[in-house]
């Protein structure tokens, strides 16, 4: 409504005055806002639940064991003695999580690269629909084909490494079998990272200016030029979100690892040979035949990996943060 509409017999008539416009939301809007805020709130409320049912379950243990808990390689919470700790579990698992991630993020940037940048348009959406599906494979799924049909035809490609890359002292091994190894758990994590890590590049690639594009081309760059000078500095926050992302479902991930690893709570620094152990794999072989104090030694283990995911987060939230997708980039 205009000032020459105001129904007010006495009101001033001034068009150079400009009038206040007030944004008052519907009811649609408010129903919205107040759905989101519960979402959110939900998830915090959720991941405070789970970590209070872990440090209530786990503190148990946690007293038995006080700090050695942190450093302690050997797992036997119901020995007499008891003598149990974590950190075995969390070498197993963090060499794990670097051995996929090596692995899997430039295979997952290369894929979604080519499907942006390269296929052909008609062979875009089958593509980018085959690299979602990849990615809702439950884990059971590649823990059994990496374990049955996988691992013996890697045993040539271990053997060419325990051969030629002994001068990595990673790759040196004693025991030429290469089954149930830390290596092998590694592949099989990274094969469940790629689809995942390629699906949120490729969405953030997809989301780059065209007219940066263009321009790029007009000016005679070629087509590699053109991806490394746009599309990688405008997706620098994709590239760092999605192996984030991945890294969280490589340290946490649970079932694949359990079928393919031999368990053995020690630092095995050959990654080659069998044996090891991850702090998920060890709580799904153990929880079904845990005593009530193993199960809260299970707890407790538990709780050390969610504040280590929880810390990798969000130390993945700062660096994302700060390199914002586009930032420097006009549209």
């Amino acid at each position: 409504m205009t000032l020459l509409d105001d129904p007010r017999p006495d009101a001033p008539v001034d068009l150079d005055v400009p009038r206040d416009i007030v944004d008052a939301p519907t009811r649609g809007d408010k129903v919205f806002t107040r759905l989101a805020q519960g979402a959110g709130l939900s998830s915090l409320v959720l991941m405070g639940l789970i970590a209070t049912l872990l440090l209530v379950q786990g503190w148990p243990a946690l007293r038995e064991a006080g700090p050695s808990f942190f450093t302690t390689l050997a797992w036997s919470p119901d020995s007499e003695p008891a003598e149990f700790g974590v950190a075995a579990m969390m070498y197993g698992t963090f060499v794990i999580a670097l051995i996929g991630l090596v692995i899997a993020i430039p295979l997952a940037l290369g894929s979604a690269l080519f499907i942006n940048e390269i296929a052909p348009r008609r062979l875009q959406r089958p593509l980018t629909a085959m690299v979602d599906l990849l990615a809702a494979v439950p884990s059971l799924i590649f823990g059994m084909w990496g374990r049955d049909v996988l691992q013996p035809r890697l045993y040539g490609t271990f053997t060419w490494m325990a051969d030629h890359l002994t001068f990595i002292p990673f790759f040196r091994a004693d025991q030429r079998t290469f089954a149930a190894s830390l290596m092998m758990s590694g592949i099989v994590v990274s094969l469940m990272i790629i689809p995942l890590a390629a699906s949120i590049m490729r969405q953030v690639f997809s989301q780059a200016p065209p007219l940066e594009r263009e321009g790029a081309l007009a000016l005679g760059s070629t087509r590699w030029g053109m991806i490394r000078t746009v599309v990688l500095p405008y997706g620098r926050g994709g590239i760092i979100g999605g192996s984030m992302l991945g890294l969280g479902r490589a340290l946490g991930e649970t079932i694949a690892v359990a079928l393919i690893l031999s368990p053995s709570y020690t630092i095995q620094t050959q990654v080659l040979e069998p044996g090891g152990a991850s702090v998920a794999s060890t709580i799904a072989n153990e929880f079904s035949e845990a005593t009530p104090f193993g199960l809260n030694a299970l707890m407790a283990a538990g709780l050390a990996l969610f504040v280590v995911t929880f810390i990798v987060n969000m130390g993945a939230n700062v660096i994302v943060s700060r390199s914002r997708s586009g930032t420097g980039v006009e549209i």
